[in-house]
């Protein structure tokens, strides 16, 4: 059991979140995010899966076949794409993404770049984000505005660095600008534009 180390992960990666929701504009967002992970249902788990270079759900997943503490906090945290799955009632028996606010996207983003540095350590560079995100099949499970609003985020995060990124989520995203027409969403890591 890895109480203490476990503790440190998330806290670190809570406030580096919490930094960039601020500097955004999200500070409500910023303030609430990820505390579900100190409670009682998912507290206890991260500490018994603890590994230090990624999440404990993936080691729970492994050991047990499932992550309670994954489901748990899915269920309450709305920058997860995954709370937004719902039926599609076009097609019985699947599920669809539904689109996320932007400012749930703007979050995801800010979750997205302290995991990845958190995990990631000294090998963290800003490619690291966006590289993540299309490694990830999760991908596939978003709504199509939501999976180009995001991978446009860190690719221009990758390419122009924070504080440009920030600066253009602040003024320009989270006030409705589109993404431009002249981005392509990859494939894969380093793959072609769809």
């Amino acid at each position: 059991m890895h109480i203490w180390g476990h503790f440190k992960t998330i806290t670190k990666h809570r406030h580096k979140v919490m930094r960039l929701c601020f500097r955004i504009g999200l500070y409500r967002q910023g303030l609430m995010h990820d505390l579900a992970k100190y409670s009682p249902t998912e507290f206890p788990k991260g500490c018994i899966y603890f590994q230090g270079d990624r999440s404990p759900n993936n080691k729970e997943r492994e050991v047990t076949g499932i992550s309670l503490s994954w489901l748990h906090h899915k269920g309450r945290s709305k920058h997860h794409f995954e709370y937004w799955l719902d039926y599609d009632e076009t097609r019985p028996g699947c599920m669809r993404g539904m689109r996320m606010p932007r400012r749930y996207v703007a979050e995801m983003f800010c979750d997205r770049l302290a995991a990845c540095q958190t995990y990631e350590k000294d090998k963290y560079t800003q490619e690291s984000p966006v590289n993540f995100f299309y490694r990830g099949m999760g991908r596939y499970f978003m709504h199509p505005e939501t999976r180009k609003e995001i991978g446009y985020l860190l690719t221009y995060y990758a390419e122009h660095g924070e504080d440009e990124t920030v600066r253009y989520i602040k003024h320009e995203y989270l006030k409705g600008a589109p993404v431009p027409d002249s981005y392509a969403e990859r494939d894969a890591v380093n793959g072609k534009p769809r």
